[in-house]
């Protein structure tokens, strides 16, 4: 007898249904989220278990991995994708785990991708270093506002961010006249060396790792894509057979337009955040950078930009460059500006 697995995850328990080929439930209890008490409990009905569901929340790492490694054949499930039907009176937890084994069951449930364990950790170290990122640039415009203020004198960033030794550092600090104000800088410039003193930790490391890579130099050679937007790019994407066309791919990238039409005509939007926002980030930060630096790619985006919004006109060079990174990485081929940009 075949038995299917539905786990409605939380963050500090979980509600867990099996069934069976004919819909029969086998077993239904909550459990705490711990993973002992979650193979304890399927254990007596492992070699009958086709398969367990586990909800694309945002802490399925752990049970996911702990799950495989005990031999189990686990799902994601895509929440956007399985609707519940929406005119049922009374769901809960309950009610969610059955549904996901019943997808499973009757071989319906659209799923995600499981990143894999091993490269998931350096990953987590590139989206790390983003957040440092951001957060460098919110201390960078705080100063320089402070300073402005205070002493109606503009200090560029790039200028900020060098003053790391005390000698420089002290120089920005006697433009203020005001103790107190010039107090309130000395932090926030001790705080900006700390967060820049990290992100380079976290580049050299990510680096280190990536570098030996094939497919990261030939990330590189594409128009507007340097160091960082190339490690970006192959560590969200992963695995490129997973996607089935470069439409797919790019409509990951979030990089193609969300519109729902009928009769020839737009109707309205559907989610515009499905996808992943760091390749998303990245080729629009690759757009800005080739516009700026190549002249086909600047010949062609002021074309577009002459018929249409600039919003869409970056995304129609975000979605060229997207397209070539799909073959390049799918047939290991170099970048061909001719094929995209003629």
């Amino acid at each position: 007898m075949k038995i299917y697995v539905g786990i409605d995850l939380h963050s500090n328990n979980s509600f867990v249904a099996l069934v069976d080929e004919e819909n029969k439930v086998v077993y239904k209890k909550r459990l705490p989220n711990d993973l002992v008490s979650f193979l304890e409990a399927l254990n007596p009905y492992k070699n009958s278990i086709e398969g367990v569901v586990v909800e694309s929340t945002y802490n399925w790492y752990w049970l996911a991995d702990g799950l495989q490694e005990a031999g189990y054949k686990v799902h994601l499930a895509n929440v956007s994708a399985n609707v519940q039907y929406s005119g049922i009176k009374c769901t809960g937890d309950e009610s969610d785990a059955l549904w996901l084994a019943n997808l499973l069951r009757l071989n319906i449930l659209s799923t995600g991708h499981i990143y894999p364990k091993e490269k998931r950790g350096i990953r987590e170290l590139l989206r790390k270093r983003l957040i440092l990122v951001r957060q460098q640039t919110a201390c960078l415009l705080s100063l320089q506002g402070m300073i402005t203020r205070y002493e109606n004198i503009c200090i560029t960033s790039s200028k900020i961010k060098s003053s790391s030794n005390e000698k420089d550092s002290n120089k920005i600090l006697s433009f203020i006249k005001d103790k107190n104000v010039e107090f309130a800088a000395q932090s926030q410039l001790k705080v900006l060396d700390c967060i820049m003193e990290q992100i380079n930790s976290l580049e050299k490391q990510i680096q280190k790792i990536i570098k030996p890579d094939p497919l990261f130099t030939l990330l590189k050679s594409i128009p507007g894509i340097g160091p960082i937007l190339a490690m970006t790019i192959l560590l969200e994407t992963g695995d490129i057979k997973r996607f089935k066309s470069v439409g797919n791919y790019s409509s990951y990238c979030r990089c193609v337009e969300s519109k729902r039409v009928s009769n020839e005509k737009k109707k309205g939007i559907n989610n515009r955040k499905n996808g992943n926002a760091y390749l998303c980030w990245a080729f629009i930060e690759a757009s800005n950078h080739a516009i700026k630096s190549y002249p086909e790619i600047k010949k062609y985006y002021q074309r577009k930009l002459s018929k249409t919004l600039r919003v869409v006109a970056l995304k129609t060079i975000a979605n060229k460059l997207s397209k070539a990174c799909y073959f390049m990485l799918r047939d290991n081929v170099e970048f061909d500006m001719k094929k995209l940009f003629a």
